[in-house]
């Protein structure tokens, strides 16, 4: 699918585009080219909820910037596809921290531009590593925070066939034996419990680099992540709810990012305190490396402190007097 360059002008393509306006906002704290860049009604949808308006945008980076005056961003992938010849889906890791120590963690903002203006995010922030870095107590940090609920897009059904259409629209056939390889990998292994397939579909030298900046290697370390996450929900699931793909030599080849939401009861093993018996309703975003056919990297982000400040609100949990944004 050819791409207007009315989509990403006036830089020289959608990779050039997303680093470079990112850096705009987020390292020289030109918090008002906002305004220019998304539109009025756009809509975001974090950890914590859906947000609708662009004021709602400024506001929140303008609070992040605060809190973390001292820490700065640099692109480690950008993942862009087509969406129809005047838009394009982004996926774009970004590792933060700070300039002259080995502090860091990772944020993943899948952005669909049209015709060069923000028009609708999904965002997920590895929270969890700062907050450890810290020393912070988790579940006060989780409780100063207020989980307001998705709306939109994020709560209709799961789109019946992504290889076609998305929650961000029609997308191009690319890569099919490829994606088609990481959807089968989802439902077998992440919703069928067959941890043994893990082999079936990743090298058996694989990294998988996930929430508190946490680095698994091989199969045995990816199976016992993954259980890791699903013995707090043991019912849940994973839906896929956006696909996209990208060949650059620059990011080891090719790439598959997928939008993901989990949905489960908190009924299994009490990692975030006492069960509630209530479902959760989980954003992620993974972007996976293939090598010579096989998944060799994921790179696995949710918000484990808005998962927190989720469960904390079912539970019915007094807030905590100070808030913290990472």
């Amino acid at each position: 699918m050819s791409l207007d360059p009315v989509a990403y002008l006036p830089y020289q393509d959608p990779d050039d585009f997303i680093r470079e306006v990112t850096d705009l906002i987020w390292v020289d704290r030109s918090i008002s080219f906002i305004r220019e860049n998304y539109e009025p009604d756009s809509i975001v949808h974090g950890a914590y909820g859906t947000s609708t308006t662009r004021q709602e945008v400024i506001e929140g980076t303008l609070m992040r910037i605060s809190a973390t005056p001292d820490r700065t961003g640099q692109a480690e992938d950008v993942i862009w596809e087509a969406r129809g010849d005047d838009a394009f889906l982004s996926s774009h890791l970004v590792l933060s921290g700070h300039l002259q120590t080995s502090s860091h963690s990772r944020t993943i903002a899948n952005c669909l531009y049209r015709k060069g203006r923000m028009v609708e995010e999904w965002v997920v922030r590895d929270s969890l590593a700062g907050a450890l870095e810290s020393g912070l107590d988790l579940d006060e940090l989780a409780r100063a925070q207020a989980f307001r609920g998705y709306t939109g897009s994020w709560t209709e059904p799961a789109p019946s066939d992504p290889i076609a259409k998305g929650d961000s629209g029609v997308r191009p056939d690319d890569y099919r034996s490829e994606v088609e390889t990481v959807i089968d990998m989802i439902q077998t292994v992440w919703n069928e419990r067959d941890l043994q397939k893990v082999e079936k579909f990743f090298h058996r030298d694989l990294v998988l680099l996930t929430v508190g900046n946490r680095v698994v290697i091989r199969p045995e370390g990816y199976r016992r992540a993954l259980l890791r996450f699903l013995e707090s929900f043991p019912g849940g699931q994973f839906e896929i709810r956006d696909i996209q793909t990208n060949y650059d030599v620059r990011y080891a080849g090719l790439r598959v990012a997928v939008t993901w939401k989990f949905v489960g009861d908190y009924n299994g093993v009490p990692n975030y305190g006492s069960l509630t018996g209530k479902p959760v309703d989980v954003l992620g975003i993974s972007q996976f490396t293939f090598h010579q056919g096989a998944l060799v990297k994921e790179v696995r982000l949710w918000d484990d402190i808005a998962l927190r400040a989720q469960i904390a609100g079912l539970r019915g949990d007094e807030p905590a007097a100070f808030s913290n944004i990472y």
